[in-house]
Order: C-alpha cells, then structure tokens, then sequence
C-alpha cells in the first residue's frame, strides 16, 4: 500500500493534468502556461516539477489521456457482421467525429513537441498503436497475402491518408477540405482505398 506522501503527489498529477487539459482543450497548446496550470490545480510552481517533472512532460500526460479516449471511441466504432469496407468507413467517421468535438486536445497529439535533445517515452510512443490497431483486422480480411508488418504498415498508410484530409481541414485554410464537406470526402478517400486494395488482390 502506498504512503499517504505517495497519495497526496499521485492526487496532485491528477489535478495538474485535469487543468492542462481544461486548458489546452479552451485553449490550445499555444495558451498553456506553467503559472496558469499550477493555479488552477492549486499548488505552487514547483510542486508542479516536482510532480510531473515539467511543462512538456505534462502534455504527453494530457496527450496519454486523450488517446486513450479516441482509442476507447475506435474499438466502439467496430461492429460486427460487416464488409471489411465498413468497418474502416466506421472508424473513419468516428475519427473525423472525435476530432471534430476535441479539435485542440486531438491537435495537441500531433502538434505538441519535446526539445531536440529529450527521447519520447517509449510507453507514450507505444500509446499511438491505437491510431491503426483497429484498421489491421479489415486489412487482413481484404489482403490474406500480406503478413503482419506489411498489414502494419499498410495501416498506417491509410490512416496518414485519412488524418491528412481532417488535418488540412482544420488548419490548411485555401487547401483543405471545406468542414462541411469533410465526412463526404473521407467516405470517397476510404472508398477508393479500400476499392485499391481489393484490386491488387483480384490482380494476382
């Protein structure tokens, strides 16, 4: 059982991470600051090093939960007794639908960098598996032949396709996708991707 110091420094990340995400969330990366966090959280500055070591450290925190959530929102978006096709327009529609209610938390994953000269935790790199994890399982029904790795990669293909299109809707101005028109246009990208990837299989 952990002591109460352990106790009271464990309720204490969980406020500061609460707080950054309020304010990331209303704000964006661009509005957080270290002094804004720590008096929403009610503590001083340097209890907030002391905890989380520092600012940066504490947006993977923020960054952590947030995939979790989006991870949490995929896996509900599989359903069962569908076409390979389907499954993927679902997550799809259901990544651009998070995306569009968590605009600046969902932006704060990818936007967010650490110094040049501090290593991304391998836990939070391990994190971002749940980008594609739910995209293997219809791949592998469409393409038999492929193994995993290459299954793997074809995922993260697709998904950089699709997040590409949502990213430069939101911040592509000129060159992005009209916001109203975001879901028709993933639906036409994933349809011919997935319409791609049953011809290179009727192809051989």
């Amino acid at each position: 059982m952990g002591s109460k110091s352990e106790s009271k420094r464990e309720a204490l990340r969980v406020r500061l991470v609460d707080a950054a995400e309020a304010r990331i969330a209303a704000q964006g990366l661009r509005g957080l600051k270290a002094r804004d966090v720590t008096a929403d959280a009610g503590c001083s500055l340097g209890a907030l090093y002391n905890s989380v070591e520092d600012l940066d450290r504490l947006v993977i925190l923020v960054n952590s939960r947030t995939l979790n959530r989006l991870g949490d929102v995929l896996r509900d978006a599989v359903v069962v007794d569908v076409t390979p096709t389907e499954t993927i327009q679902s997550l799809a529609r259901a990544y651009i639908d998070f995306a569009v209610n968590n605009s600046r938390l969902w932006s704060a994953i990818f936007f967010h960098r650490l110094p040049d000269d501090v290593e991304i935790p391998d836990w939070y790199k391990k994190e971002h598996a749940v980008l594609i994890e739910q995209i293997i399982a219809p791949l592998a029904a469409m393409r038999p032949d492929l193994g995993l790795e290459a299954l793997r990669l074809r995922a993260q293909t697709m998904f950089a396709a699709v997040h590409g299109v949502v990213q430069l809707s939101f911040h592509g101005r000129h060159v992005g996708t009209p916001p109203e028109c975001l879901a028709s246009e993933v639906e036409a990208l994933v349809d011919a991707l997935t319409r791609g990837t049953h011809l290179a299989v009727s192809s051989k």
